[in-house]
């Protein structure tokens, strides 16, 4: 919502003030000129990026509409999660959790969170470290400096999505000026034509600079923000998972595991002390 009123409120603006004074809007119509600014740029894109990356981008571009993907509800639910399962390898020991690793989609633990369990990326995650409990790993800090590493990738994956975004912001305007070039060349062309003839033909290449200078700042250069603020806050998830899994391991209860799992998230998302612990208190008992 706020990504379609911040473009409506840039344009209105840009062309409204533009034409208040008298400014002719078809004048701004250069259809040529665009197929040389966004052709150009999109060519650029797919050239300098590897296929996943165009991929996410494409996914990417679907979190203006939605915002970041978990709300305070999908945390509560997920520190819901965190505690059945510590709780049950406290109570039953590491290998209870075997049954539910292996097959999440048939666990009932599981089932009793729907949300975090289509979470797939979230569940393997879950899965994986929880798997090595079963296996025997006790070593805490190894596990950490492995989770670490394997955040610090899915980091540098969304990193390079965000990025690719920005570099085609940054390169918008460099292209507006290769529009309005070209058309400068094409004005030379003409240049015994009468001044009203080529008042028109210059003003039809400065469009290019515009356009490229305003799709920048404007539209693309913001998006590019807002992806990688929404990547931002949808990866304190993992990290409210590695957080409550690692103070497990360190052998500490249930609800201390998940307090210190809580005390990790943004402060517009983190439940209360007070709300999870009624939310624990009333989970349903699966082992």
């Amino acid at each position: 919502m706020f990504f379609v009123i911040g473009a409506v409120i840039v344009f209105t603006s840009v062309i409204g003030g533009y034409m208040a004074p008298g400014g002719h809007l078809d004048v701004l119509w250069q259809p040529f000129e665009f197929v040389i600014i966004f052709g150009a740029s999109i060519g650029g894109f797919l050239i300098a990026n590897a296929k996943p990356v165009l991929a996410g981008t494409g996914m990417a571009l679907g979190t203006l509409f939605k915002g970041p993907k978990y709300n305070r509800a999908a945390y509560m639910e997920l520190l819901g999660v965190l505690f059945a399962l510590f709780k049950l390898a406290k109570t039953k020991g590491d290998l209870a959790l075997e049954s539910h690793v292996e097959n999440p989609d048939e666990s009932p633990l599981f089932r009793e969170f729907p949300t975090f369990l289509k979470d797939h990326h979230a569940l393997e995650f879950v899965c994986d470290y929880l798997r090595l409990l079963t296996l025997g790993t006790k070593n805490a800090h190894e596990v950490e400096a492995i989770m670490e590493q394997e955040l610090e990738i899915h980091h540098n994956e969304l990193d390079a999505i965000s990025g690719s975004i920005h570099t085609m912001a940054d390169g918008l305007p460099a292209l507006g000026i290769v529009a309005a070039v070209l058309g400068i060349i094409h004005t030379m062309g003409s240049i015994t034509e009468p001044p009203e003839v080529l008042g028109q033909l210059i003003g039809a290449a400065l469009v290019g600079t515009f356009a490229g200078i305003l799709m920048s700042y404007g539209l693309v250069g913001p998006v590019a923000s807002s992806v990688e603020q929404t990547f931002g806050a949808d990866s304190s998830y993992l990290g409210c998972i590695k957080t409550g899994i690692i103070a497990h391991m360190q052998g500490y209860a249930p609800q201390v595991s998940i307090e210190f799992a809580r005390k990790t998230l943004n402060s517009n998302v983190r439940p209360t002390f007070a709300e999870v612990e009624e939310m624990v208190q009333n989970l349903p008992s699966t082992g």
